[in-house]
């Protein structure tokens, strides 16, 4: 898309990161704090948006620790998730157990990612080398020589330029980036989508994230003090079919699946409050070019199983800022300084994805075409009962499979 003017101005950065997500917020934090001029663009008013990902796993809660943060962070209004169990028609099946984590924070911690952005953007401010705009659509890639030099946006007041050294793409799933660069991502088709919605929680509720199984459905529950984030599954592309067969008939399959929340389920009145989350799993071949980095799902787009996401994307930040600091504050940056960044990242994302394909096709695909009201495997009952077996996922979801930690000169 062409401009139809002139910018209303232009500006000169160091970095200009796209997207205020959790990636680009917490890499605009880092690379201020460590004195480069940075410019992060964000297209929304605010960060206030239904149904992100508030997941803060113990992963990154160490990350925010050696960025002397925790403290602040966990003071702010969070849920803690120590454990994860499964219930379906033969039982309950203690399935992940965070405790057992060999770390200082053996919990997810559930914090509205609006509240932790908004957090961060605030902590940000205090270095004069952050700016933050928002309201800004990107729609446009400066490109000179064969090198992206930065990007044009539109805002309420008109078009602005904005040169940098180094642009990072952190614009999410949906990255608008990748279609400006003409980039296409290897592309995986997941069996499932997701229903986001909300119900009233009681005190007398069971605490914590619980999932929930049988004939044909998967609920999963996260605590939210006054009310239950509930995430029903559905098989990919079978919305239309739900919506037809009405809220009612989604209401019985909600109280089957839950009882406890039979007395609330009418709290759904309107097929407005649901959010439809169509899940999708890609990876780009490559991550970069001249002057242009991709992090997060902008670089590789999650699925929700494992709640990962957002965990990965803060890694992405963590290590390109560890890996490309010293090239910006010289002002040289090459193709090889932006590769590694994909090196080091790479692995790590390509063995969660295979791992989140594995679940999704073997068990919950399994799950949503049983009829049976106990679904859960009798073998993985049998290798969750072993405290070393059920500390895997454990392992997986809460600590990453590769560590990631902030660099000492950057601490």
């Amino acid at each position: 898309m062409q401009s139809q003017a002139p910018p209303v101005d232009s500006s000169i950065t160091r970095c200009c990161i796209v997207g205020g997500g959790p990636a680009g917020v917490l890499l605009a934090y880092m690379l201020a704090r460590a004195g480069i001029d940075t410019t992060l663009l964000e297209e929304h008013e605010d960060f206030d948006r239904d149904f992100r990902g508030d997941t803060i796993h113990p992963s990154v809660l160490q990350i925010l620790d050696e960025l002397g943060l925790v403290e602040r962070v966990l003071q702010l209004r969070h849920t803690k998730i120590r454990d994860i169990t499964l219930q379906s028609g033969s039982g309950p099946v203690a399935a992940v157990d965070f405790r057992s984590l060999p770390t200082k924070f053996p919990f997810v911690a559930l914090i509205p990612q609006a509240v932790f952005l908004k957090f961060m953007a605030e902590e940000a401010a205090a270095f004069p080398s952050f700016h933050l705009v928002m309201g800004a659509g990107v729609r446009e890639l400066i490109q000179e020589d064969g090198l992206v030099r930065g990007v044009r946006y539109r805002d309420h007041a008109g078009w602005h330029d904005v040169r940098a050294l180094l642009t990072v793409a952190a614009d999410g799933r949906f990255s608008r980036i990748r279609r400006l660069a003409g980039i296409k991502a290897d592309e995986t088709s997941p069996p499932m989508d997701v229903l986001w919605f909300r119900i009233s929680r009681e005190p007398t509720d069971p605490e914590g994230a619980l999932g929930r199984f049988g004939r044909g459905h998967i609920l999963a529950m996260l605590d939210r003090y006054e009310y239950w984030q509930l995430a029903y599954v559905i098989p990919k592309g079978t919305y239309k079919d739900l919506h037809a067969a009405g809220l009612e008939d989604l209401r019985r399959n909600i109280a089957e699946l839950a009882p406890e929340l039979t007395d609330r389920v009418g709290e759904l009145q309107d097929w407005h409050q649901i959010s439809v989350l169509s899940v999708e799993s890609d990876r780009l071949p490559r991550w970069y070019q001249p002057g242009l980095l991709f992090i997060g799902d902008a670089a590789h787009t999650m699925s929700p199983v494992g709640g990962v996401g957002i965990n990965y994307a803060i890694q992405d930040a963590v290590v390109a800022a560890n890996e490309l600091t010293g090239s910006l504050r010289s002002g040289r940056m090459s193709v090889r300084d932006l590769a590694r960044v994909q090196k080091k990242r790479e692995l790590p994302t390509r063995l969660i994805q295979t791992i989140q394909s594995f679940v999704q096709t073997r068990i919950l695909s399994a799950t949503l075409r049983s009829r049976s009201p106990g679904t859960i495997p009798p073998a993985l009952r049998v290798l969750l009962s072993v405290p070393q077996i059920r500390s895997i996922p454990a392992r997986v979801i809460g600590l990453g499979l590769i560590p990631v930690h902030v660099s000492q000169e950057l601490i």
